[in-house]
């Protein structure tokens, strides 16, 4: 991947809501949206999760309503397809390689990406090198893996994610590990949202850039992009 500009894109690997049958993973927009934004400015995507090989998808994200026109470049796009179906183990993974990370969201994240210790060990070194973080929804459930080693790095961090009222609204506020919103203001971080629920909203901290819920994957990309192409060590 040398003399490349190199994103890293982290998935979840879990595909199960707790308690119930319903199954969950990668929200399919959140990670095709942002994906062709990187990849229209430039950008080589190197797929990467916790298990390696094929990360689970939400069910939900792959229905008719939600399909988004880079949902549907991405069913037709058969490089895509093959580097989704062979994402990296994370432990294989070095910081160094990238010009960034982006985390998308699915609910997955707030059990494997939470606490996972590559996870953890991956966004510290990408804030040691002075490199951009964007998460998008769920994502930032990335965010509470990286406070058990760096328990400073949130408090007073602006940063958004899925809400709770969003959570409450998808009904699936019983089947999950934790409220995201709930947990990132444990951690001491300044949380904000949309007056509404579900239109994007972005927030950028320095090089921290996070979106609040699906809408705002492709928007949260974009800001990224900005952060990249103006990067300096005081901003993060």
């Amino acid at each position: 991947m040398e003399n490349k500009r190199n994103i890293l894109m982290i998935l979840s690997s879990h595909d199960r809501m707790d308690g119930t049958d319903s199954k969950t993973g990668v929200w399919l927009g959140e990670m095709t949206d942002p994906y062709y934004k990187f990849e229209e400015a430039g950008y080589q995507v190197l797929l990467a999760s916790p298990l390696g090989g094929e990360p689970p998808l939400d069910p939900m994200s792959k229905l008719t309503e939600h399909l988004t026109s880079d949902n549907r470049k991405f069913l037709d796009d058969e490089n895509a397809q093959q580097r989704f179906k062979n994402t990296v183990e994370l432990e294989s993974v070095q910081s160094s390689a990238f010009d960034g990370v982006f985390i998308p969201g699915g609910h997955g994240p707030l059990w494997d990406l939470a606490r996972h210790p590559e996870v953890s060990r991956l966004l510290a070194n990408f804030i040691k090198e002075h490199k951009p973080i964007g998460a998008v929804c769920h994502g930032p459930a990335a965010l509470v893996a990286l406070a058990q080693t760096d328990p400073d790095f949130l408090v007073g961090r602006h940063v958004t994610a899925f809400t709770n009222m969003e959570e409450n609204l998808v009904m699936r506020s019983d089947y999950i590990p934790f409220k995201l919103e709930s947990r990132l203001k444990e951690l001491g971080a300044s949380f904000s949202s949309a007056p509404v629920p579900f239109v994007p909203h972005v927030v950028r901290d320095g090089n921290l850039v996070t979106g609040q819920n699906p809408l705002s994957a492709g928007p949260t990309a974009t800001k990224l992009i900005e952060v990249l192409q103006e990067i300096s060590p005081k901003d993060i």
